[in-house]
């Protein structure tokens, strides 16, 4: 037992030193327009990012009109009043540049990595995005195409595609997580422009914006640079949300989904959880990699190389801003009863819900951790997201980048159990038989 307690402690004497070498640094102000910037200086490399990440997504959506904040994640490449249709990825790839957008329930992010002296292109595009985008009829019924093939190939076509639209429907009934971002086509079509340019107006503004900087940069010069760029867009609006607060699930739902996209079935089970901001949330992402986390993990290890039932098994925590959704799954081997599979994860989540995990596996739990931490925050790409997410979802508290570990080193055996216990009961989920149509 004496033994034990002082591996524990100098393991974690290990996380706390590696913690305080790890710490980001960052300056970070408001413009007069509300647009929040934060700026991280790295010199190991000629490289900086540019990202702006806008507080929507598909939940600040209206019921009719659902698919808006991920068609904007689209549109906004269209052009500018400076930058030509078509022109934006041509002036990004043609600098040495690379970019994208992604949308989700909460946020829409964009981003550009170009090499440090193309600093100032960056910052460019994102205020022209911001400014004065082209938002017209061609680029409207342009990118409803573009929305569609996406749809065609991800949801409608893809195996197993539209599971978490199933799942959400139900775990979310009466909360606008209940509809995945990419929404409905059908909306879209009846769209007229004036909506867009309304959503455009209520959500596509400084003062709902982080803008992220990290790199190779000078910090007094790229205040200057961000001053004369983006001090001109005006002030919105303040973005009011609705907030909800949903009845807690006591009576198992059991749903069945057919696709004929499949040949395998495949068993759900998902229950509503807290969200990000929670520390619950970061428990439930830990007990996830003790189910799942690789190859040795306890499912794995039991349903796919000991009893060979399961070709895949995975367990995960959807975690968003309001809610979250914390997912197991199976697909059998050898034509396994889909029940027996599910009776194989409840039992793997009835021994974290009375036992408490082993020394060995609490301590490659906090390895794990801190090497996604590390490996995350050695790009700056990562370094910008994971500090517009800090400001965006946790108080407005960019520095959340430096707490991470300092969290998940505080996370007991206990807390795992209790968490466990907590949230993860028949009574309190949705069960999903996906099977193949005929």
């Amino acid at each position: 037992m004496i033994k034990k307690t002082i591996l524990s402690t100098l393991a974690v004497s290990s996380l706390l030193l590696n913690a305080a070498a790890q710490q980001v640094k960052f300056t970070e102000y408001d413009l007069d327009n509300g647009l929040h910037v934060i700026l991280h200086q790295d010199k190991s490399a000629p490289l900086v990012a540019v990202s702006v990440m806008y507080h929507v997504g598909s939940k600040d959506e209206q019921t009719e009109r659902t698919g808006f904040a991920h068609f904007f994640e689209h549109l906004l490449f269209e052009g500018s009043k400076n930058i030509k249709r078509g022109e934006f990825m041509k002036l990004v790839s043609s600098n040495g540049g690379q970019n994208n957008a992604n949308t989700t329930q909460d946020r829409t992010f964009y981003y550009e990595v170009f090499p440090s002296n193309q600093l100032e292109l960056g910052l460019w595009l994102e205020s022209e995005r911001m400014l004065h985008p082209v938002i017209n009829e061609v680029g409207v019924k342009t990118q409803n195409e573009v929305v569609k093939e996406e749809k065609r190939m991800r949801i409608d076509n893809a195996p197993y595609g539209k599971f978490t639209e199933k799942i959400f429907n139900h775990l979310f009934d009466g909360h606008p997580y209940r509809w995945q971002p990419i929404g409905s086509i059908e909306h879209l079509n009846a769209a007229k422009l004036d909506e867009f340019i309304a959503f455009f107006k209520k959500y596509y503004i400084p003062n709902n914006a982080v803008l992220t900087i990290a790199g190779d940069i000078d910090v007094e010069k790229t205040k200057t640079l961000v001053k004369s760029y983006f001090s001109e867009v005006p002030k919105g609006e303040t973005v009011v949300r609705k907030k909800y607060d949903l009845p807690q699930i006591t009576k198992e739902v059991i749903d069945t989904a057919y696709d004929a996209n499949i040949q395998i079935p495949a068993i759900f089970a998902a229950y509503r959880v807290p969200g990000m901001e929670s520390r619950d949330s970061k428990v439930l992402g830990m007990i996830s990699s003790i189910l799942s986390g690789g190859g040795s993990s306890r499912l794995s290890t039991k349903m796919v190389d000991e009893k060979k039932t399961a070709l895949q098994v995975a367990a995960f925590n959807y975690s968003l801003e309001d809610y979250g959704a914390y997912i197991t799954l199976a697909l059998p081997n050898k034509n396994t009863a889909l029940n027996d599979l599910l009776k194989d994860i409840d039992d793997e989540v009835a021994r974290l819900q009375t036992e408490l995990i082993s020394e060995s596996e609490y301590k490659k739990l906090q390895n794990q951790f801190e090497n996604s931490y590390v490996s995350t925050n050695s790009k700056m790409l990562g370094v910008a997201e994971n500090l517009a997410n800090g400001y965006t979802f946790h108080n407005k508290d960019a520095n959340d980048i430096n707490k991470q570990l300092e969290v998940i080193k505080s996370i007991t055996p206990e807390e795992i159990r209790e968490v466990a216990k907590k949230y993860l009961n028949k009574n309190q989920r949705v069960v999903l038989y996906y099977l193949p149509k005929k």
